[in-house]
């Protein structure tokens, strides 16, 4: 909720009847009056990113493991079991199978964290051609192979429904293909990145056919408000 407080926010998030949260980067909030706003309103941290170093540049890796272990006590205190990586911009010059097995390699390094944790780390594709341009990881694809050729119950993908319907589409049998593979979902309209009921993904589908698949884990509203916020969420709720 930009230009909210976060006792304002998290306010609103329980008076909308949603009982958990995520968000990006934990090293820009108050930690201390986040812990006491999630026990006054009684509710859970589903996922929030890591911090430090890419899994592109093998020379990145000690910095990255440190951001995670960092994380990972972070993830702790605040009661949360999923952390959301990114793999890293594309190094110019380099073959990009050799960008991946660094990718792979630096998966391989962290999973003894998580798993040691109980924690699930999540990695996330991201568009290159509306909102991250140079990001190597775009293709779902690549992504389920990686934590595939790791093989750790503790790494999975994080699946988000708008920036594949940008990269590849092909939404629903790729999810009901990759379902035991995916750990959170992340949702917004396409294009412009508003409200789910906006835009070309027909939300109340992909939602049904993941109910009958089984899906029973979070799935987190990333997009930004064109409407009034309690309507926006009272929609994606109905669409739920």
């Amino acid at each position: 909720c930009k230009g909210w407080d976060l006792p304002e926010a998290l306010s609103f998030v329980k008076a909308s009847g949603v009982d958990a949260f995520e968000f990006w980067n934990w090293k820009r909030k108050d930690i201390d009056l986040l812990e006491k706003e999630m026990q006054r309103l009684e509710l859970t941290l589903s996922a929030f990113c890591t911090v430090g170093g890419s899994l592109v540049e093998r020379e990145s890796h000690r910095d990255y493991l440190a951001g995670l272990r960092e994380s990972v006590g972070m993830a702790k205190r605040l009661g949360c079991t999923r952390l959301i990586t990114t793999a890293g911009n594309e190094l110019q010059g380099v073959p990009r199978e050799r960008q991946l097995e660094h990718v792979a390699i630096g998966l391989r390094e962290a999973a003894p964290i998580v798993e040691e944790a109980g924690i699930t780390l999540l990695l996330e594709p991201l568009n290159t051609t509306v909102d991250h341009p140079g990001h190597l990881l775009s293709r779902s694809s690549e992504a389920f192979n990686l934590i595939n050729e790791v093989g750790s119950k503790h790494l999975k993908v994080l699946y988000d429904v708008y920036h594949q319907q940008i990269t590849e589409g092909n939404l629903i049998d790729t999810m009901k293909g990759h379902l035991s593979d995916i750990g959170h979902i992340h949702a917004a309209g396409c294009p412009g990145r508003h409200e789910l009921q906006f835009g070309e993904i027909q939300y109340e589908g992909v939602f049904q056919t993941l109910r009958s698949a089984g899906y029973q884990d979070y799935i987190g509203l990333e997009y930004y408000p064109s409407v009034d916020r309690a309507e926006g969420l009272a929609a994606a709720r109905r669409l739920m």
